[in-house]
């Protein structure tokens, strides 16, 4: 990758401004943060450095899709306006029956995987800012593989087979047993752990909560799932695993573009943008995660939080910051340090049996795992974040307030000259910025800031999914920018089925030939409702 610009004068302008923001002991810190925690772990762009690289086609880590205008708006103003985002969770009409709840944290699971940062801490420590020494964004579920077996044994179970060394499938943990709720049994459904309780992953964050560590535990038995179905070839371990990963990832690339993707922006976005190609979105070589993407139209999952959930018959109403407790990254599972026998409910030493998921409470899954069930939708994608997102636990804050914040300290623009940029035909109407609708206030509350004209770029995308669609999917300017961002990713990785077999379709089981969804994963995995009716 090259960031040399044309001219010798230009060149050494560009070397100067890097090399000042390098030295800046606040740029090095704000770039890497090493304390776990979502949003925290690894890199983060910079107000600086984005201005210091814009222009250049492969920006390094971090860049902009439009050389816009910033929008300043000061702290008071957000803080008004993130006050009125707060959600009515009795509001029925608030509900997206088109987008299951299991979609907000497989959503979580690919910002996950989209964001990781393997580069080791030398490296970081010698280019703080991601210019030279950082790995690709790319939908590759390196957040499962790690390095491999090889550069990551401790993801990987023993082959008795190969002299017990690694072999290719993935660890999985155990759960234990406790008197509530009745379950008892030799179960696997929960992350393998260390002997004080840290999920050994390849991400640390999938373990902050347990929606998001169960879709990582799925995605984990996917893998071992496609292993024995081709144990019966004469492959050695190594060649199993890496068709057994180049399988298991190009069907998840086609869940991301055509389950997910799809269910955000409506039927054949993706199909358009594939056909007619990338216009906002370029790069010439390298992908980039681009900021109006990571802070602002990929945070629509923030509104789609519900305050509570049916996670299985024994939690059939439970309650948002209970799934925070059930985890190793945030909560109570401690190993060999939480007290023998447990304590109710935390700490415990793994994941009690009593809080393995069904999954047919989160996926459209019909008849699969027992008695047909309604799947639970997710919340609308619109600009009211779940009351619990509003006061974070440990001190976090309001977090529509800090994605506001955000947006203007990395210099987003307005979403109006977003939308002016991409020619959008229909862009939102300052009235229908300051609109409010079932009780809400951010509309009053926009315009008493004078935010109706020009807006935050993550609240429009928010209010023009709620205003077009009914918060059912993203409106023109959300749905270009995420669509666009994730056939670029997948295009960027050359190991993708994008760029080796463009016109490949999905060979594993499914319900309809040629496609693939999660509840396909899912049926194919077989572990659905693992403590039964």
């Amino acid at each position: 990758m090259s960031l040399k610009p044309k001219s010798a004068a230009a060149a050494t302008t560009f070397a100067k401004t890097v090399a000042s923001l390098e030295a800046r002991p606040a740029a090095a810190s704000n770039a890497i943060k090493v304390t776990p925690g979502h949003g925290e772990a690894g890199r983060h762009p910079t107000r600086e450095l984005l201005d210091a690289l814009s222009g250049n086609r492969d920006p390094g880590m971090f860049g902009r899709m439009f050389r816009l205008d910033p929008l300043v708006v000061p702290d008071a103003k957000l803080q008004v306006l993130a006050a009125a985002m707060e959600d009515n969770a009795a509001n029925e009409l608030g509900d997206n029956d088109k987008i299951p709840a299991g979609f907000t944290y497989f959503g979580q699971f690919v910002d996950h995987d989209i964001s990781l940062d393997l580069t080791s801490l030398g490296d970081k420590e010698k280019d703080p800012l991601g210019i030279e020494n950082f790995r690709t964004p790319a939908v590759d579920l390196d957040c499962l593989y790690g390095l491999g077996p090889d550069g990551s044994p401790h993801l990987y179970a023993r082959d008795p087979n190969n002299g017990h060394k690694p072999g290719p499938k993935m660890l999985i943990g155990k759960n234990i047993n406790v008197q509530f709720g009745g379950i008892t049994g030799d179960f696997h459904n929960d992350l393998p752990r260390s002997p004080e309780g840290f999920a050994l992953i390849g991400d640390h964050r999938n373990d902050e909560n347990l929606l998001v560590a169960q879709t990582h535990l799925a995605f984990l038995k996917f893998h071992n799932a496609v292993c024995d179905m081709l144990a019966t070839s004469a492959s050695p371990p190594r060649e199993i695993f890496k068709e057994a990963r180049r399988i298991v990832t190009w069907h998840y690339q086609w869940i991301v573009l055509h389950d997910w993707v799809e269910r955000l922006t409506g039927p054949g976005t993706v199909a358009k943008i594939l056909h007619d190609g990338r216009k906002f979105y370029r790069f010439r070589k390298v992908p980039y995660m681009p900021i109006e993407f990571s802070a602002a139209a990929y945070r629509l999952g923030h509104s789609m939080v519900r305050s509570r959930y049916p996670h299985n018959k024994v939690f059939p109403d439970a309650d948002f910051e209970l799934l925070f407790d059930f985890s190793g990254l945030s909560g109570g599972i401690l190993g060999d340090l939480a007290p023998n026998p447990p304590t109710d409910p935390t700490p415990v030493a793994k994941l009690p049996s009593n809080w393995i998921i069904d999954w047919r409470r989160f996926y459209d899954l019909g008849a699969s795992g027992g008695v047909p069930m309604k799947a639970t939708p997710s919340r609308t994608i619109d600009p009211h974040l779940a009351k619990v997102l509003h006061t974070l636990p440990g001190g976090g804050g309001n977090l529509a307030l800090r994605n506001l914040q955000r947006g203007v300290k990395l210099g987003l623009p307005s979403g109006q000259d977003v939308a002016t940029r991409m020619r959008i035909r229909d862009p939102l109407t300052p009235d229908e910025i300051a609109s409010d609708s079932n009780g809400s206030t951010d509309g009053a509350a926009a315009k008493s800031q004078g935010l109706h004209t020009k807006t935050p770029l993550w609240y429009y995308i928010l209010k023009e999914a709620k205003v077009r669609h009914g918060g059912k999917r993203l409106g023109p300017v959300g749905s270009i920018i995420v669509t666009e961002v994730f056939v670029g990713l997948i295009h960027g990785d050359h190991n993708s089925f994008l760029w080796q077999e463009r016109n490949w379709k999905p060979t594993l089981p499914s319900a309809e030939s040629g496609k693939f969804t999660m509840v396909d994963m899912l049926r194919f995995v077989n572990d659905i409702n693992p403590i039964g009716d």
